[in-house]
């Protein structure tokens, strides 16, 4: 988003018009509780605001009529308050007659009667987004669904056919995400309800693929060709730039890796994949500019069509229409030749959108993007006209812009997300200078797809060289202490961070620019993140009080070489450890570096010196209270020696095989009876033995069927559920999804690749399995080819992000919030 130019001085600062602010605020609240209503309560609303906006126009009347000259100014002093009354009567009246009406089109047609019946029906309707692939399917569905958004043409249902046009909300099979936007359709569906004040007027639940029509309208045959070049364009590049690229050009962000987007949304950089005021004023700028020979009109026709083609490129979202109808008002302006506001603009597009579209005032999107260029607006002028007696007036602007935007947003932010980001406004500092040029490159680059892919490929190269810089300091600033500090949730969150934030813009205002604390405090600022993305930054966040592992960790892929080596939290202190890794890997210090002082359980996939040769290590690293190993005899060298050493260290060990049950009270494990149980409870983790099965062990064909003996675990810790996988091989990972199919469970949040990434990966577990990381634990430069790009590709299909410890160093999966995140040190 941008603001209007910045005073190079206190003095130069004007006062802000704010008297379209509340017939602003006033139709937003209006709409925001009238799209929950009901239609005669609404109307009920509105007639109100008609008459109160009646009474104060005859307040005006009378009090103006029969005055003499010499009056009029007394009088005018009289009736500002009955005139400002006006205004936002009026105003609040037009937005709730124009929500009645669309709600009486909605709550009383065909349509409802068949939603309130939760009847089976046939749809027509055009494709209004681009699919979305939901991650994990319901208990009772047998695949993942689709959710799109459609915009409804007819339904037939209950021997009736009508016309109808509102939005709906589909949940689809995965066909479903094959369908491109804009296209015509028809499906069986079964008609629910949803909830009161949502945008989408029913929901439509259906396991039929879809049945298309027609193509999207000519026009966004276009748009569609041009984004499909552009993912084109970006495919050979690098993860990052594949989501960077054409989010922050176009707003298409579903290439966007889950880690990347985690890290941007844990430094406040989020809206940089999020159209809207930024794009528009870096559009119309390029175009204002490139047009500076042209009249005025000129000018602002040209401005008019560029910016209706970006809304269409872009679409035509909440955050984008409300910087497109800001841009229009400004480009009216110009066209009268008047100067254009910033804060009346925006004024008019809140207006002018939720009277067209009365349910954006429920949008999160539209909420943040007001508040930011509001926050823009009134906070940013001052706040740089301060700071620029520190530092630099360029550098007071760009601290200034993100602040004001993150104090406006906060309070809504934490309803989304119940954690402050502390690191957002140095983040959003840092990566500014790369938004512009990546942005006009990425739009360049869509425009020239279609027809000269070639420059397009070039153009995007440049953009990724802009986009990387945005990723690193995303993913730096996420990976420093306290990234995001934990907010209390819903309205007393909201209400505390609100409050807050007007103490510190107080306090601000009181101090003035001379105050001897501003200055330390602003270099600090200042330098501090600037030191931390420079190539020797990694060292600085390592020094750090509990920079690594971050705090609340809740599963860790050490980084141990060609070897492996995994951590699950059981205990404040304590973890359940899959493997050892090789000798001189580095697990004791993992284990160090974790603070783990227990292992309550170790798991010993298989003898092979990658996997236990660094058992020395962890037994003088931490307590080892039980441990379990493979149960397969070869290499008998290397089950001889780990033997050897848990004795020695009087940790004692099983060999389970899946399927076994503890044996009976009276006989002894091992007996022929029954053997070591296959299941069982480390601290908190409660684990079970997927593979080897008794029948596996017998056909084992010796030494060569090490791998396929490894023991394979699902371990189900309170933050995570994981499946570490071992080495099995092509036999092993069928039999493992055997089980898995014989006793369906949900989708792991973890699983460890087999292997090391082998190419011998089984399609059908990795469906099975559907998990949210996969981690690779493999060495550099490694002699095995690991891990194959077949391997990863097939974890990637699933949906899941896959980090490889190879280039991301140890891994770390933490709670925030209600949800999981990784944080690692990917290069």
């Amino acid at each position: 988003m941008s603001g209007p130019p910045v005073p190079r001085s206190a003095q130069d600062v004007r006062t802000v018009d704010a008297r379209s602010v509340p017939p602003a605020a006033g139709a937003w609240l209006a709409a925001w509780v009238a799209v929950a209503r009901p239609v005669d309560a609404v109307a009920l609303g509105a007639a109100a605001a008609l008459g109160l906006a009646a009474a104060a126009g005859a307040v005006i009347i009378a009090t103006r009529r029969g005055r003499p000259a010499g009056a009029r100014h007394r009088a005018s002093a009289l009736t500002a308050p009955a005139a400002a009354t006006l205004l936002a009567a009026g105003v609040v009246a037009a937005v709730l007659l124009s929500t009645a009406a669309q709600l009486h089109h909605r709550q009383g047609g065909h349509l409802a009667d068949l939603t309130s019946r939760g009847a089976s029906v046939v749809v027509t309707a055009r494709v209004a987004t681009e699919p979305e692939a939901l991650g994990r399917a319901r208990e009772w569905e047998a695949a993942p669904r689709v959710r799109v958004h459609l915009d409804l043409e007819s339904v037939a249902g209950r021997g009736e056919r009508s016309r109808t046009a509102v939005p709906v909300v589909l949940l689809g099979p995965p066909a479903w995400g094959e369908v491109t936007l804009g296209e015509r359709v028809r499906v069986r569906a079964t008609l629910a309800a949803t909830e009161p004040g949502e945008r989408a007027a029913a929901l439509l639940l259906t396991g039929d693929p879809p049945e298309v029509l027609g193509p999207p309208p000519a026009s966004l045959r276009v748009v569609n060709a041009m984004r499909g070049e552009l993912r084109s364009a970006t495919a050979g590049l690098s993860p990052q730039a594949r989501g960077l690229v054409p989010g922050i050009a176009v707003g298409d962000d579903r290439a966007l890796p889950t880690e990347l987007a985690e890290d941007m949304r844990a430094t406040g950089l989020t809206h940089l994949t999020a159209v809207s005021g930024a794009h528009v004023a870096i559009l119309l700028g390029a175009v204002l500019g490139a047009t500076a020979w042209l009249p005025r009109r000129g000018r602002a026709v040209v401005g008019a069509l560029a910016l209706v083609a970006f809304v269409l490129l872009v679409r035509p979202e909440a955050s984008v229409l409300r910087s497109a109808a800001m841009g229009a008002v400004v480009l009216v302006a110009l066209l009268l030749g008047r100067p254009s506001r910033a804060l009346p603009a925006l004024a008019a597009a809140v207006v002018g959108l939720v009277l067209l579209d009365p349910w954006l005032a429920r949008e999160y999107g539209f909420a943040l993007s007001v508040l930011a260029t509001g926050g823009v607006v009134l906070l940013a002028r001052p706040w740089a006209a301060w700071l620029s007696h520190v530092v630099p007036r360029w550098l007071a602007v760009g601290i200034a812009v993100p602040a004001a935007a993150q104090a406006a947003c906060g309070p809504v932010v934490v309803l989304l997300t119940p954690a402050l980001a502390v690191y957002a406004v140095p983040a959003n500092l840092l990566a500014a200078a790369a938004v512009p040029p990546a942005t006009v490159l990425g739009v360049a680059a869509t425009l020239l797809g279609p027809v000269w892919p070639a420059a397009a490929s070039v153009l995007v190269t440049g953009a990724a060289a802009f986009t990387w810089w945005i990723a690193t300091v995303a993913q730096t600033f996420a990976d420093l202490p306290a990234a995001q500090v934990p907010w209390p949730d819903g309205v007393p969150g909201v209400l505390t961070l609100a409050v807050a934030t007007a103490a510190v813009v107080g306090v601000l205002a009181r101090a003035g620019p001379r105050a001897t604390w501003l200055r330390p405090a602003v270099v600090a600022a200042v330098v501090l993140p600037a030191l931390l993305v420079l190539p020797w930054r990694d060292h600085l966040v390592a020094a750090l009080p509990d920079g690594w592992p971050p705090r609340g960790w809740v599963a860790i892929q050490c980084d141990v070489g060609q070897g492996a080596a995994f951590l699950l939290r059981s205990d404040a202190d304590a973890a359940v450890m899959v493997d050892t890794g090789p000798d001189g890997g580095g697990a004791g210090d993992c284990l160090g570096d974790a603070d783990v002082g227990r292992v309550d359980l170790l798991v010993l996939t298989h003898a092979h010196a990658d996997h236990v040769g660094g058992l020395a290590e962890v037994l003088a690293a931490a307590e080892v209270t039980a441990a379990v190993l493979g149960p397969g005899p070869e290499p008998a060298p290397g089950v001889r020696e780990t033997l050897t050493q848990l004795a020695d260290a009087a940790v004692p060990v099983s060999r389970p095989v899946a399927g076994e049950v503890p044996a009976p009270a009276d006989e002894a494990p091992g007996s022929p009876a029954g053997g070591p149980p296959d299941r069982g409870r480390a601290g908190e983790v409660d684990w079970q033995v997927l593979w080897p099965t008794p029948g596996a062990v017998a056909r084992s064909p010796g030494a060569d069927g090490v791998n396929d003996l490894s023991l394979v675990l699902r371990l189900a810790a309170p933050g995570a559920d994981v499946v570490a996988l071992g080495d099995v091989e092509l036999a092993g990972q069928a039999g493992v999804r055997g089980r898995l199919t014989e006793a369906p469970a949900d989708p792991a949040d973890v699983v460890v690749m087999a292997h090391h990434g082998s190419a011998r990966q089984d399609a059908g577990l990795a469906a099975v399995l559907r998990p949210r990381l996969t981690v690779v634990s493999v060495g550099a430069d490694n002699d095995y080819g690991h891990p194959a790009a077949s391997a990863l590709e097939l974890y990637a299909r699933t949906g899941s992000v896959v980090l490889r410890t190879d280039t991301c160093g140890q891994i770390a999966l933490v709670r925030r919030g209600s949800d999981l995140a990784t944080v690692s040190r990917c290069r």
